[in-house]
C-alpha cells in the first residue's frame, strides 16, 4: 500500500510512520531525513538545501521532489511506502500523482494528524536528537535517563536549530500556506482520513490503522 502521512511539525508524523512501516512491512520515506542526512554529508543537495532548513522555510519543489523520484524506484519501495514530509505543497502533490500513474500506482490513503499549535511548539522546543545515533527524546514527554545523554549510545543530544521557537513559529506559518490546501485537495479525491494527534501515541496508532485498513 502506498501511504501519505499529513500534519504539521511536531505532529508526530515520524514517531507514527516508524510503527506503520513495521507493522505493514513498508518502508518510511523521510524527506526530512534524507534532507537532513544530506546537509550533514554536505552533498550538493544539502548545501543548496541548509539555508532554507535552518531558517524554517520549506526547501524547493523542484529539489524535493527529484530525491523523492530517486527513493521511490529503490527495491525496498516496490510494494509499498509511507511518506512522511512529503507532498507538503500542491505543486509537489501534482508531481507525486504523476509520478505514481507513470508507474501504473496509485495512494491508497493520506492520514490527516492534526494538533493544535500551543501544543505543537511545546512538543517542539522540547525535542532533543543524539548527534551519533539520532534518536528522539523530548525534556518533558519522553526525557533521556542522563539529561543530555542518549540512553542507546551516550551520544551527545542537541536541539535542532529549526527546533528553536521562533523557527518553529515560522514553520507553523509556512505549513498553514502551504501545507494545509493538500487536506481540501485529498477529501476531494476521497483519500483523507483526519486523526487527532493530541492523545496518547497509542489510540492515535490504532486510530490511524483502522482508518487505513478500512480503505484495503
Amino acid at each position: 500500500m502506498n501511504l501519505v502521512l499529513l500534519g504539521p511539525p511536531g505532529a508526530g508524523k515520524g514517531t507514527q510512520a516508524v510503527r506503520l512501516a513495521e507493522k505493514y512491512s513498508i518502508p518510511q520515506v523521510s524527506t526530512g531525513d534524507i534532507l537532513r542526512k544530506a546537509v550533514k554529508e554536505k552533498t550538493f543537495l544539502g548545501v543548496k538545501a541548509k539555508s532554507y532548513m535552518n531558517s524554517g522555510k520549506l526547501v524547493p519543489d523542484e529539489l524535493v521532489v527529484e530525491i523523492i523520484k530517486e527513493r521511490l524506484v529503490e527495491n525496498d519501495c516496490e510494494n509499498g511506502f509511507i511518506l512522511d514530509g512529503f507532498p507538503r505543497t500542491m505543486v509537489q502533490a501534482e508531481k507525486l500523482d504523476n509520478m505514481l500513474h507513470t508507474e501504473g500506482k496509485r495512494l491508497n490513503k493520506v492520514i490527516n494528524i492534526k494538533v493544535e499549535d500551543d501544543l505543537l511548539i511545546k512538543r517542539l522546543t522540547g525535542r532533543r536528537i543524539c548527534k551519533d545515533c539520532g534518536a528522539n527524546y523530548h525534556i518533558i514527554f519522553d526525557p533521556p535517563t542522563n539529561e543530555g545523554m542518549c540512553n542507546k549510545c551516550n551520544g551527545e543530544l542537541y536541539q535542532r536549530d529549526d527546533d528553536e521557537e521562533d523557527t518553529i513559529i515560522s514553520r507553523l506559518d509556512v505549513y498553514k500556506k502551504q501545507t494545509e490546501p493538500l487536506i481540501r485537495y485529498y477529501e476531494k479525491q476521497d483519500m483523507l482520513a483526519t486523526i487527532q494527534g493530541n492523545g496518547a501515541m497509542d489510540k492515535i496508532f490504532s486510530d490511524m490503522c483502522q482508518a487505513i485498513e478500512g480503505s484495503m
